[in-house]
């Protein structure tokens, strides 16, 4: 692996904290709720982040991509400021699972890149991630990481009273403008929640052209095209709380419509470069309306098990993706009902464990003269166990899942039985260290584009995906993944230092990837989905390093990296990866001021696939500033101000599709205020 070079440190503090008022917010340790055997960070030996409370409200983004990007092991595949689908490790799309409450979010976006994940990170109260093989408690969808987005749509717990919050920014870099609002209240018997956002934007300066591969007047500067959007979205539930458990209901509607920047397809008209101007191009308007029904009850301790933990989610998701003149192209849907149920037990003192059932029954269509996925009818099974064991300073953790997978269109159909299991130890002792390493054998289903993409279409027939501008090709004949993955992390937590160091190595068998063919159609390329064994090998750091007392000011300063490499065994590397990453941050918090600086530093992505371009470094400055007030013992206000790409540096994404013709966003204000009661 190329080692990293060295650059100048830099640093940062919290932004937007959220105190916490209430007994339960106040507790230190968190609890990972993404894990069927729940624990804290402190007592699993898996690869978790946990985002919460001030570092959350500092990154959060109006994409969960974006809100993510800058952690390590984590990045961010953008298609214009519309879309931010979340990287782990290397995999994206259908290999990433992204939770809304332990339930898969169930949108279009493993479909293609440019598909929200349709999730509003400013809602959550807290985001997991799990990095690497997850599929054990999600499924093959999870063979490279989970995200879980937790909001907290169904009050588990009695509330006191009312309680609430009010939060506005504004962003220079798009004219953003963002308003959300939450509110909880309840009693012993009943809770509920509500939460609404509204955001609105204009397109995204950057510095320079947005195309690298056109000509001047074949492209925007300063700005990318047609790469505004609007959203809104609310959520209302309620629990009824009884003695040994709950059960509620939440019903939550999003609305998000945006536009593809130009280049991206070979519909749009060319642009003159003003800002003002009107572009044609095309637009995606989404809609996704979601019922959860979830519920617990805890047992008296008379038998093994501990509780019984059971959800049920329906979701209509649908969007339009809008050409220029008005007409619809295709249009996407997925109407899903998926159930969970969770059974916790308690063998002995040191023996915890819980066994699963998962299920998901959807209908997946694209529909349009544009459409090249066939409508499909999707239905999948699972069934997990895991146990946790306790032995002296040493913790074991292993398990089993089956999955059985079944596609089927009108004219082709698929099913696929795959086998997960996995082991991990964790030794923590007195001293600082500790030591965690774990090993999985994962197996992923195919999914429907990958399968059916374009099937049963001749080559005068094949259908260009508007919104990438490419023909992507399925290949009914793919087999089903097989990752053999392990991790070893090493850990360091005293009171003048505290960090991690995780170094990984993933085996995939018949890796599944679009690849380019070099070959095109009308002068449209075409990518085709193709199979081959790969290897990813990472690394993965985190050092924070208190830097004390120093006039009435607390510092601290933060070093993070990551770097991975990715090859297949034929030769050549996997298209689509992570730079190179080393960053730093210094803190500084002295009473209700804070500050911080940070640096990041990108190496450039030479190693490509093939007719894959390469992809420049960058180094990013990123500073801001907060003042909370205490207006009482129940209330505070905070005004926050960031400053993001200070020096203007041109951003592109390696990990993401449209790369060339769409930079990451240049210099940007962003202030506002949060209200809490």
């Amino acid at each position: 692996m190329t080692p990293y070079r060295f650059f100048p440190v830099a640093c940062a503090v919290s932004m937007l904290p959220t105190p916490a008022i209430s007994a339960e917010e106040t507790v230190i340790e968190h609890l990972i709720v993404t894990t069927t055997i729940q624990k804290t960070e402190a007592q699993t030996a898996l690869p978790v982040t946990v985002l919460r409370d001030d570092e959350l409200r500092e990154q959060v983004a109006a994409s969960i991509g974006d809100t993510l990007a800058s952690m390590p092991g984590l990045a961010n595949a953008s298609f214009g400021p519309g879309v931010g689908q979340p990287v782990i490790r290397g995999q994206q799309g259908p290999r990433v699972t992204v939770l809304e409450n332990g339930i898969a979010v169930a949108d279009a976006a493993s479909a293609s890149a440019d598909h929200p994940v349709s999730v509003e990170p400013v809602l959550a109260r807290s985001i997991e991630v799990l990095r690497g093989p997850a599929t054990l408690l999600y499924g093959g969808g999870a063979i490279g990481g989970v995200v879980n987005v937790i909001d907290n749509r169904i009050p588990m717990q009695a509330g006191e009273g009312l309680s609430g919050a009010i939060e506005a920014r504004y962003a220079s870099v798009n004219d953003e403008r963002t308003a959300a609002v939450m509110l909880e209240g309840g009693n012993d018997r009943l809770a509920f929640h509500l939460d609404g956002l509204t955001r609105v934007s204009n397109d995204l300066e950057i510095p320079g052209l947005a195309s690298e591969d056109g000509h001047p007047e074949d492209t925007t500067r300063g700005f990318i095209a047609n790469s505004d959007s609007d959203t809104r979205a609310f959520t209302l539930g309620g629990s009824f709380l009884l003695e040994d458990g709950f059960i509620g209901l939440a019903v939550s509607h999003l609305d998000n419509e945006y536009g593809v920047p130009p280049g991206a397809h070979g519909h749009e008209e060319e642009h003159e470069g003003e800002e003002e101007q009107d572009h044609d191009g095309i637009r995606l308007d989404v809609e996704k309306t979601r019922y959860d029904l979830r519920g617990a009850f805890d047992f008296d301790g008379s038998t093994p098990a501990d509780s019984l933990r059971w959800a049920v989610t329906k979701t209509n998701y649908h969007h339009d993706e809008i050409e220029g003149s008005g007409e619809v192209g295709s249009h996407f849907s997925n109407d899903s009902w998926q159930a969970r149920l969770e059974l916790p037990h308690t063998l002995s003192a040191s023996v915890h464990g819980a066994v699963g059932l998962q299920y998901e029954n959807s209908d997946f269509a694209a529909i349009g003269e544009e459409s090249f996925i066939p409508e499909t009818d999707i239905e999948r099974l699972g069934l997990f166990l895991l146990e946790s064991i306790e032995h002296g300073s040493i913790i074991y953790e292993a398990g089993l899942r089956l999955d059985r997978d079944e596609l089927e269109t009108q004219d082709d159909d698929a099913s696929f039985n795959s086998l997960s299991m996995s082991a991990s130890a964790l030794w923590v002792t007195d001293s600082p260290w500790s030591l965690g390493v774990a090993f999985s054998r994962a197996e992923r289903a195919p999914v429907t584009e990958e399968l059916f993409s374009n099937a049963g279409n001749g080559l005068a027939d094949l259908v260009v995906h508007g919104a990438t501008g490419l023909i992507e090709l399925g290949n009914p004949e793919l087999d089903a993944e097989q990752s053999n993955n392990l991790d070893i992390t090493l850990g360091y937590e005293s009171e003048r230092l505290q960090g991690f160091v995780t170094a990984y190595q993933n085996r995939v068998v018949d890796y599944i990837y679009l690849a380019d063919t070099g070959l095109s159609r009308e002068d449209v390329p075409l990518f085709q989905y193709q199979q081959q064994d790969a290897e990813f090998t990472g690394l993965e750091f985190e050092l924070n390093l208190p830097l004390g007392h120093i006039d009435g000011a607390d510092l601290g300063l933060k070093f993070f990296g990551d770097a991975i490499h990715g090859t297949l065994d034929g030769g050549g590397f996997v298209p689509r990866m992570p730079p190179q990453r080393l960053g730093s941050r210094l803190d500084v918090q002295k009473g209700g001021f804070s500050a911080f600086l940070s640096v990041l530093e990108a190496k450039p992505v030479a190693d490509t696939a093939e007719f894959e371009t390469a992809t420049g470094g960058y180094t990013r400055l990123d500073a801001g500033i907060n003042f909370r007030l205490q207006q009482s013992q129940f209330s505070e206000s905070l005004l926050f101000l960031r400053l993001k790409n200070l020096s203007d540096e041109e951003i592109r994404s390696s990990v993401s599709l449209l790369k060339d013709r769409a930079p990451e966003a240049g210099r940007s204000i962003e202030a506002g205020i949060r209200l809490r009661f």
